[in-house]
């Protein structure tokens, strides 16, 4: 990860690469939660499914150590890295002071945003064309593994909520999906502002630029609005998004690199 230290390893875009760099901020706390939060409820799994679950586990903890990594090459004496893990934090552990079920509820809902913009990543490979292959292996690597175990998480959720009424959970959810958006597309965008803001950028300028790429040009967030909305339809499972024939592409090309 030494050739993301000190530069815009996104092709020289310092916009783009404070939005993955904040991105990546939240990855290694928030992992941490999505795993406690599965490994909670293993007791109520069995059969395929637990073995799922011991596969997510690992994936997640390998997601958390290399975004450590990259997020250890951010320059801690201009940026305000420790002010941006402060906040993640906080917000984390107000999710756990909840209690079990609102944090799988939140994981749930969080998952859907990271295996949305993994397929985004499959479908438009442009973002990273110019990236350092070693940084472009990486978040190539957490988006195939993120589509693979997409809806394992979900599967518990629904393993675990089997004694709730169809309506409870899906009002439950619903209501999370809306909460997690609100707050996960503001934060996102708070904390690579904070980051632009260290390169010069005004808060206004920051702001704006940040929501220049996350909303319009690539858009990352925008790219996705239709499996967003599909998360509220009665009855929805994650694999009704199913891009199994382009994450088999993926593997296959990804395991030759």
């Amino acid at each position: 990860m030494e050739s993301a230290r000190g530069r815009y390893w996104l092709g020289g875009d310092p916009v783009g690469t404070a939005v993955l760099n904040g991105l990546s901020l939240v990855f290694p706390d928030g992992e941490k939660l999505f795993m406690d939060a599965v490994r909670h409820f293993r007791d109520k799994v069995s059969g395929q499914l637990a073995d799922d679950v011991r596969h997510f586990l690992v994936q997640e903890a390998m997601h958390s150590r290399e975004h450590d990594a990259l997020n250890a090459t951010i320059d801690r004496s201009k940026y305000p890295v420790n002010e941006i893990l402060g906040r993640i934090q906080i917000r984390i552990a107000l999710t756990r002071s909840k209690g079990p079920y609102a944090m799988l509820l939140s994981t749930i809902a969080l998952e859907h945003f990271t295996a949305m913009m993994a397929d985004m990543l499959i479908q438009n490979r442009g973002l990273f064309a110019s990236v350092d292959p070693e940084i472009a292996r990486l978040w190539r690597w957490h988006a195939l593994e993120e589509t693979e175990h997409k809806a394992v998480a979900f599967d518990v959720f629904l393993e675990a909520t089997k004694h709730w009424s169809p309506l409870k959970r899906y009002l439950l959810r619903c209501w999370s999906m809306m909460y997690v958006t609100y707050n996960f597309t503001r934060n996102v965008a708070n904390h690579a502002s904070c980051l632009l803001q260290a390169d010069g950028y005004s808060d206004a300028e920051a702001k704006k630029a940040v929501l220049r790429f996350l909303w319009r040009d690539p858009g990352i967030f925008r790219r996705v609005w239709r499996s967003y909305f599909a998360w509220y339809r009665p009855g929805f499972h994650p694999w009704d998004l199913d891009n199994r024939v382009a994450l088999a592409e993926w593997r296959a090309e990804f395991d030759v690199t």
